[in-house]
């Protein structure tokens, strides 16, 4: 793939969308173009989004090149079912959606995604309000350890949010790094780098990623007709549970009453079936692609039932 991105699950994506001449999917994620591409040459029409005003930028020669069948919309995800019908291109027979960074974000180090290269802490996927130094420099300590021990899963939350308090100003992506580093007590031989739990625990807080994931499975809920499929890819587990709760209440499987408690009402009949079990990428893919290695692929097709009110069963 161009730019050296290598879309994720690739081959079970595709399998699951089973894009034919003339069907039409939503690439929600669009990214560097490599699920638009494929769907493309299936011979599907493609409507894509992104909140990230690079990847827009860079799709434009794939736009021109697809003879029209495909659409790119500088838009967050969440807002596809809006966007979809707006321009009258619902419903649709697949969405893809693969959540969390890029790779291209996270390659170009100016835009302050990652711990290798010096650069200020930015991390805002659409390049658009605060940064994630200003929220740094700005937020209480209590507010940056909830973000942490939340969206990081970082036990020791406090001991970083204090360390990060003591070393304002935050200018740089280094500078944060070793102050996460400092405070837990990390050596360079140490596995995982913690440092690593907090850049990610700050860049979901900033882009509201799971709230995006939350409202976007909705919106694909609505778009997609009878027979549909809806194929997620996340990350981690933080972005699988959003995916696996979702998939659970909307195909009638939450848990039901026992002897000690009451049966739950009856709610809106089930929106999707056949519900997969999750895949994980195989041991040459992750060879290939190590970013790969910790990838979940969901997948469940849509049935004939009228999609949720907003907000029920979440």
């Amino acid at each position: 793939m161009s730019g050296g991105h290598i879309p994720v699950l690739l081959g079970e994506v595709m399998a699951a969308l089973a894009p034919v001449p003339g069907s039409r999917h939503v690439d929600a994620t669009f990214g560097a173009g490599g699920y638009s591409r494929a769907l493309l040459a299936a011979g599907a029409e493609v409507v894509a989004f992104d909140r990230d005003p690079d990847a827009i930028a860079g799709g434009q020669a794939m736009v021109a090149a697809a003879g029209g069948r495909l659409t790119l919309i500088h838009a967050v995800f969440s807002s596809l079912g809006a966007e979809v019908a707006a321009r009258g291109l619902a419903p649709v027979d697949g969405v893809a959606m693969d959540i969390g960074v890029s790779s291209m974000q996270l390659d170009n180090g100016a835009r302050g995604f990652a711990v290798q290269e010096d650069a200020l802490p930015d991390m805002r996927m659409s390049q658009q309000g605060e940064t994630a130094a200003a929220y740094l420099n700005s937020a209480g300590e209590e507010a940056i350890a909830h973000v942490l021990f939340y969206y990081g899963e970082e036990p020791r939350s406090r001991r970083v949010a204090r360390a990060i308090v003591a070393a304002r100003p935050i200018t740089g992506t280094v500078q944060l790094a070793n102050t996460v580093r400092a405070a837990l007590g990390y050596k360079p031989h140490d596995k995982k780098d913690p440092a690593i739990r907090v850049f990610q625990a700050i860049r979901i807080h900033l882009n509201r990623e799971l709230d995006e994931l939350a409202e976007g499975l909705v919106a694909a809920e609505q778009v997609l007709r009878p027979g549909g499929r809806l194929a997620v890819v996340t990350f981690h587990s933080l972005e699988d549970r959003v995916v696996k709760q979702f998939l659970r209440s909307r195909s009638g499987a939450e848990p039901g009453g026992s002897r000690h408690l009451p049966q739950a009402a009856a709610g809106p009949a089930p929106t999707f079936e056949g519900v997969a079990r999750p895949v994980r990428p195989s041991d040459a893919e992750i060879e290939a692609n190590p970013r790969a290695r910790s990838a979940t692929l969901r997948v469940a097709q849509r049935t004939a039932a009228p999609a949720w009110q907003q907000g029920v069963g979440q």
